[in-house]
């Protein structure tokens, strides 16, 4: 066992690390790091319209920390904290702390993925945390189940991070279902009826509360949310070309009944500018625009006629996407660092902004690409740390332990979704699947599996005989 003092100087040696490379990344990189795509929807959730198909809830959530402080800066703070905390909830989980969850702590705060990309503002960082956030406040719930009002607390709060955490990340939507699984298997003991009463409850709870979250921000507008739409037709058509692109000879009956010249511009352009690597290549052929000119109808009825009837061509192309996405050949053209303001210079001025590069932004750059091919950059690396983290939950099998795993299966699955829908291999989609690896391993590093079997194994020898 450990002794008296041990896990408590621990304990505060591991607040401090965490606390500390916290107050370091906010020091370093406020008031955020900015792309497109961050600028557009800052200007959206300040003007509260609908000028994007980006997730209005991620537009109406930095509109509101902007109209509290102008800028980025309080929603990075806000944003950054939501994993602080998530992360520091972890050690209250474990009855005790080890000096291995410090060093394991202090490494996760020197990591790029957490040093720069906490403050870069993106969808994709904001779901990571909320989602962390989300299954540690179920955690919470299940291992002190027998606290009423501690418990419905927890529920309550990992209802809303979840909720949230979908709202801003489309197929975010994917934790739902296993935080309602872990929610389920941690009510069994009060019976099969219960836990499923439990289970489906929190199911359709967290899904109503998503979408009422949903309906409260969508800006007023005429038309429907063209978002998931658009989307869907941009997955459809990069797949299409990306077919051809790998079987040449595929026909595409319903495009050439529709437009014999779109069907040449989709040949076209799966020969000489389609590229596994992301869809924007396509660029580089603006003719490929026509296919927005086909209906609905004909472009997802050849997308389907696809997949079900050369599957072959299809797998090939998704599989393609995958590799570079999960695994790519050359890092650095899949945007593994972010720094800075850019954007257009007409939003950058209508929202008073000081676009470019400070010198430590240049600086944190510069140390995020010393990591750069190295495994503390690669999905890879962290993809086997879930698997190890799922096996070490499950060996020791306490209520917490279900929801961490929980957490990281939903990470594997939000990971293997990519596999259907990624059009681009930017190292920031997957970045749910680096930060949770992340927590279940401090969560693991907390106290151990194999020390508590090892105490008890201590203790059985050092029983009297009966």
């Amino acid at each position: 066992m450990t002794r008296p003092g041990v896990t408590s100087r621990a304990g505060q040696a591991l607040r401090l690390v965490l606390a500390g490379g916290f107050l370091f990344l906010l020091a370093a990189s406020l008031p955020g790091h900015l792309s497109y795509d961050s600028i557009a929807q800052l200007h959206e959730g300040r003007a509260h319209v609908r000028e994007t198909w980006g997730p209005a809830m991620y537009a109406w959530l930095l509109g509101a920390f902007d109209a509290i402080v102008p800028g980025t800066g309080l929603y990075v703070a806000v944003s950054a904290l939501v994993l602080l905390g998530a992360l520091m909830g972890l050690r209250t989980l474990r009855p005790r702390t080890s000096w291995l969850a410090v060093a394991v702590a202090a490494a996760l705060v020197l990591t790029p993925q957490v040093l720069v990309y906490q403050a870069i503002v993106w969808k994709d960082v904001m779901f990571a945390n909320c989602a962390v956030a989300g299954f540690v406040c179920l955690a919470h719930a299940a291992q002190r189940w027998e606290d009423r009002r501690l418990r419905w607390a927890a529920l309550i709060a990992a209802v809303l991070f979840l909720a949230m955490g979908a709202l801003v990340r489309q197929n975010g939507a994917l934790a739902i279902p296993f935080a309602a699984l872990a929610l389920g298997w941690t009510a069994r003991r009060e019976g099969w009826k219960r836990a499923l009463a439990w289970g489906a409850g929190g199911l359709v709870v967290t899904l109503a509360v998503m979408k009422l979250l949903g309906m409260a921000v969508e800006p007023p507008s005429p038309d429907a949310d063209p978002a998931i739409g658009r989307g869907i037709r941009i997955v459809a058509q990069y797949d299409i070309i990306g077919a051809v692109a790998h079987a040449p000879g595929l026909p595409l009956e319903r495009v050439r009944a529709a437009d014999p010249k779109v069907e040449a511009v989709i040949r076209h352009a799966a020969a000489g500018v389609y590229s596994a690597e992301r869809v924007d290549t396509l660029d580089r052929a603006p003719e490929t625009n026509l296919m927005w000119t086909l209906p609905d109808a004909v472009l997802i009825g050849q997308w389907r006629d696809i997949i079900l009837h050369h599957p072959g061509a299809y797998l090939a192309h998704r599989l393609d996407v995958f590799r570079w996405l999960a695994a790519p050949p050359v890092i650095d053209r899949c945007l593994p660092l972010y720094i800075g303001i850019n954007g257009p210079d007409k939003l950058v001025k209508d929202l008073r902004l000081a676009a470019g590069d400070e010198p430590q932004d240049l600086q944190l750059y510069n140390y995020g690409t010393w990591f750069l091919d190295t495994p503390a950059y690669s999905h890879l690396t962290y993809l086997a740390i879930c698997l190890l983290v799922l096996a070490g939950t499950l060996w020791r099998r306490d209520p917490a332990d279900w929801v961490v795993a929980a957490m990281t299966a939903s990470a594997l699955a939000f990971t293997a979704s990519f596999l259907v829908i990624s059009i681009a291999c930017d190292y920031r989609y997957l970045y749910f699947l680096d930060i949770a690896a992340m927590a279940g391993a401090l969560y693991l590093a907390l106290d151990p599996p194999w020390r508590r079997r090892r105490d008890l194994a201590r203790a059985g020898d050092a029983a009297p005989p009966a």
